[in-house]
């Protein structure tokens, strides 16, 4: 047998199902806000992959205040240290008290570490989960493997795939 490249132990994900999570994720964090009856003063998506998310989230629980921060931590599929190139507005965060800081996916968690030192109150949700993040987050809808590969639906464009096993004729 012969050993799967690491592209072929992949989680795709489409756009349909991404909302799907992002929604039932909402629907996890409804209700469990410090503002008055549950609420989130504010999002902060964590750029980019946190945005689709996070647009999600902000229009089931009715959030206005929608604000990024940059992390860049991905030269494509290769890490390297995480370091924050745009920070939201600090006077609207603050310490993250209140505020809800989505991605959509936590693999190692060295990001988050770095975000939760801009925003140490702040509550930190994924849609997926890989186990050495799992810390690092507060709330998630689906964990994955950690050697699995998460294909985001911005990623990707659709052509043939050859079989794993067999022939295609």
């Amino acid at each position: 047998m012969t050993e799967r490249l690491p592209h072929e132990k992949g989680f795709h994900v489409s756009w349909d199902q991404l909302h799907r999570d992002a929604r039932a994720l909402a629907w996890r964090l409804q209700g469990q806000g410090p503002e008055p009856e549950g609420g989130w003063k504010a999002v902060v998506a964590i750029t980019r992959g946190g945005m689709a998310p996070a647009m999600i989230i902000a229009r089931e629980l009715d959030i206005r205040h929608v604000d990024t921060i940059s992390v860049k931590s991905y030269n494509h599929q290769t890490q390297s240290e995480p370091k924050v190139i745009k920070a939201p507005n600090a006077e609207l965060i603050g310490d993250g008290k209140g505020v809800l800081v989505i991605d959509d996916l936590v693999d190692t968690g060295r990001t988050l570490e770095v975000v939760r030192k801009h925003m140490p109150k702040a509550h930190i949700a994924t849609v997926y989960a890989k186990p050495m993040g799992r810390p690092q987050v507060d709330s998630f809808i689906t964990e994955v493997s950690q050697d699995t590969w998460i294909f985001f639906p911005w990623d990707m464009a659709l052509q043939y795939v050859k079989p794993y096993h067999g022939t295609d004729d």
